[in-house]
C-alpha cells in the first residue's frame, strides 16, 4: 500500500480509510496514574478495539501487560477480523502512549504490515476528521497467522548477563523522576529503583505535543546514549512505553528488543540489598560517594546531610547510610570502584558528578585537607 510505513500521518489515514484491506485498531488503555480510557467515547470510523490488557496480554501472569502466547495472540487477532494480508493502523486516545505496544506485539508475532498513527486520536480530531461513538467489537473471523519472534523480547533471566555485556545497552523509558527515584512508582507496593547499567530516555523525549519529533531529533537522542552497533534493550514500568522507544529505534536501524516485565517485574523479583555494589542504582552510588566525602573528616555535619538529602530520596539515604557505616575506607573505595563499573558515565555525567562532590565538600563552608584527599582519590577512581 503506497505510503504505508511504521508511522503514518492522519492525512494518510484519512485518504486511505476506505481501503478494503486496511484495519484501524484503537489500542487505548488507561494510564497507570489514573486517567480513564478515551473519556469522550469517540473513535475513528470503523475502528476495532484492541484490548491490550485483556485479549492481548496473559491475564493469568503475575505481572501486568505480560506478552500473550502465540496461540492467544493469533486467536484474538482473528476475532478482530484481521487477515494475513491486512494492513493495520493502530492509535490511542492519548496521542502516543499505548499504540506502539500494539505495533510491537504485531511485529513480535510476525506481522510486518502494521503502523502507528502519528498523534493518535487527538491529532485526528485536531484536523476535524470524522469520528463516531465507540462501539463494542463484533466477533469476526480472520485468517491471521502468528509466528513468534523471540529476538524481540528479553526476559528477566537474561538481564544480568545483558547488563554486563558491552554489546548491549539497557534504556529505560520512564520519566527521569521515576528513574532516579525522586517520585514513587505509581503501582502500589512497587519499590523505586533502576535496573543496573541502564540509562534513561523518557519516551516523552521522542514527542512534541501529541506527535513524534523528527527523525533527526531521534538520531541525536539515541546517538548520545548508544553506539550504532549496540543491541538496545528497552524497559519501562510494564512494557508499554518501552515500545515507543522500540518503534523509534527500529526506524533508526538499531537492533532492539523489549524487556517485557520491565521495572514492575524487576523491582518485585529483586531486593534493595546494598551488599552487591554492581546492583546499586545511580542514586545509591551518588549517595555513597557523597557520604564518602562527608565522612572523610570522620564527621558528617548537618549541612552535609542536608545536601545529600537534596540530591537523593530519604529512603535511599537511609539505606546507603546503613551500608556505609558497615564499611571501612578500603571497603568503601572497592565498593565505589565496583559500582562505577556498572554505570556508563559520559563526560557531562562526570562533570555533574564532580560538581556534586565539590558542593558536598563545601557544604559546611570549606574543603579541608581530608576532604581534598578524598576528592583526589575519587578523581582517580572515576576518571
Amino acid at each position: 500500500m503506497e505510503g504505508f510505513d511504521n508511522i503514518v500521518s492522519v492525512n494518510w489515514l484519512q485518504a486511505n480509510l476506505e481501503q478494503p484491506n486496511l484495519i484501524v485498531l484503537d489500542a487505548t488503555i488507561a494510564r497507570v496514574a489514573g486517567s480513564q480510557s478515551n473519556p469522550e467515547e469517540q473513535q475513528i470510523p470503523n475502528a476495532r478495539f484492541f484490548d491490550i490488557k485483556k485479549d492481548f496480554s496473559d491475564v493469568m501472569a503475575e505481572f501486568p501487560s505480560t506478552i500473550p502466547s502465540e496461540q492467544q495472540f493469533e486467536q484474538s487477532a482473528r476475532d478482530l477480523g484481521i487477515h494475513k494480508d491486512s494492513f493495520i493502523v493502530v492509535y490511542d486516545s492519548k496521542g502516543i502512549y499505548s499504540s506502539p505496544r500494539a505495533w510491537w506485539l504485531f511485529k513480535t508475532f510476525g506481522h510486518a504490515n502494521v503502523a502507528v498513527l502519528d498523534g493518535g486520536l487527538p491529532e485526528w480530531k485536531a484536523h476535524h476528521f470524522k469520528t463516531e461513538f465507540c462501539q463494542d467489537n463484533i466477533k469476526l473471523t480472520g485468517d491471521f497467522k502468528a509466528k513468534y519472534n523471540p529476538s524481540n523480547v528479553v526476559y528477566f533471566e537474561s538481564l544480568d548477563a545483558i547488563g554486563k555485556d558491552s554489546e548491549f545497552k539497557i534504556i529505560d523509558a520512564r520519566s527521569n523522576d521515576r528513574f532516579t527515584s525522586k517520585v514513587s512508582e505509581p503501582r502500589a507496593g512497587l519499590r523505586s529503583g533502576t535496573i543496573p547499567s541502564s540509562v534513561n530516555l523518557p519516551y516523552t523525549a521522542l514527542l512534541e505535543g501529541n506527535t513524534f519529533r523528527s527523525i533527526k531529533d531521534w538520531q541525536s537522542l539515541f546517538s548520545g546514549l548508544a553506539k550504532s552497533n549496540q543491541q538496545l534493550v528497552f524497559t519501562c514500568g510494564s512494557g508499554i512505553t518501552a515500545s515507543v522507544l522500540s518503534l523509534a529505534a527500529t526506524i533508526l536501524g538499531y537492533s532492539n528488543s523489549v524487556y517485557d516485565g520491565s521495572w514492575t517485574e524487576y523491582g518485585t523479583l529483586t531486593t534493595e540489598t546494598m551488599e552487591h555494589p554492581n546492583k546499586w542504582s545511580k542514586d545509591e552510588l551518588l549517595a555513597y560517594i557523597l557520604l564518602f566525602i562527608a565522612h572523610s573528616d570522620l564527621d558528617e555535619s548537618k549541612s552535609e546531610k542536608e545536601y545529600i538529602l537534596s540530591r537523593v530520596d530519604k529512603s535511599v539515604y537511609q539505606r546507603v547510610h546503613e551500608k556505609f557505616e558497615e564499611d571501612n575506607d578500603y571497603q568503601s573505595i572497592q565498593n565505589i570502584v565496583e559500582a562505577v563499573k556498572t554505570h556508563d558515565y559520559y563526560r557531562n555525567d562526570l562533570a555533574d558528578l564532580f560538581a556534586d562532590i565539590k558542593l558536598m565538600a563545601f557544604a559546611d563552608g570549606e574543603m579541608d585537607q581530608m576532604e581534598k584527599l578524598a576528592y583526589n582519590t575519587l578523581k582517580k577512581i572515576l576518571k
